[in-house]
């Protein structure tokens, strides 16, 4: 933790530094001088940890203050609120400028609120129990190819599996993802493949002794989830998001802040 820690007091710290450097968002904000995060109510790990944004603590969480950085705001001038879901993504004012709650960007919602280009991309994970890794079950495509798999057969997943994994055995078709996840619980297969965010849901509620086993670097799937800050539809705070956060993919600086959390936070590994 130590070394999470530390990277978020590195990102806040350049908070300081970045004041005088970009004044793109002057007047744009809901309150001049602050900007007004959004976030879920309750946000879980690990977007968010202990449910506390204002620590800086969690992918989401530091990705925020990281972009509040860019655009020029210390930490003491970001302001947290809390929205649903449903809410954030309904047309109409906002009570926040910018908004993460794992977002993904779609054209549909494109026509009723502004989105940020893209700042994660969702990976591809394995989900399998602690049973199945007590047998041996290791993150490496050697021993996923010797696993039992599930898939839900009216979804693009047997075409992944098949790209990513190539097991020796066909996989076990299903109605849909309850069937699979009831599967796995069964015993009837070993391991299925959801995208990050819902395998660590899947795992921490839905599954009983579930694990997550590793996940795919976002680029060896086609057609990703990605996940924009989400603000108002022709919000003027739009260009000045979107060049903070092309500073921190340019300088490295977002793939740091991925790794650290959803990578050696979650213990989640990253399989090649």
């Amino acid at each position: 933790m130590m070394k999470l820690f530390t990277l978020t007091a590195l990102t806040l710290s350049l908070a300081s530094a970045a004041v005088a450097q970009n004044d793109c968002a002057a007047g744009k904000t809901l309150h001049d001088g602050k900007l007004t995060i959004a976030t879920g109510n309750p946000a879980f790990f690990p977007w968010v940890i202990d449910d506390t944004p204002e620590s800086g603590q969690g992918f989401e969480a530091a990705v925020a203050y990281a972009v509040a950085a860019k655009m020029g705001f210390e930490p003491d001038a970001v302001d947290w609120t809390r929205s649903s879901f449903d809410q954030a993504i309904q047309p109409g004012a906002k009570d926040f400028d910018i908004n993460l709650q794992q977002f993904s960007i779609t054209p549909e919602r494109q026509e009723v609120v502004d989105f940020s280009i893209p700042y994660y991309s969702s990976a591809m994970a394995v989900l399998t129990t602690q049973s199945v890794i007590d047998k041996g079950a290791e993150a490496t495509l050697d021993s996923l190819k010797t696993l039992k798999w599930g898939a839900d057969a009216n979804t693009t997943a047997v075409a992944m599996l098949a790209q990513l994994i190539a097991p020796k055995v066909g996989p076990n078709l299903y109605n849909d993802n309850v069937d699979v996840t009831a599967a796995m619980q069964a015993g009837q297969i070993d391991a299925a493949l959801f995208d990050l965010p819902t395998a660590l849901y899947l795992s921490a509620v839905v599954v009983p002794d579930g694990k997550i086993l590793g996940q795919f670097p976002a680029d060896r799937t086609e057609n990703p989830d990605q996940f924009g800050l989400l603000m108002a539809k022709d919000s003027p705070l739009k260009p000045c998001v979107d060049a903070a956060l092309q500073q921190l993919i340019d300088a490295g600086t977002l793939a740091e802040i991925e790794k650290a959390w959803l990578s050696e936070t979650t213990g989640v590994p990253v399989i090649e």
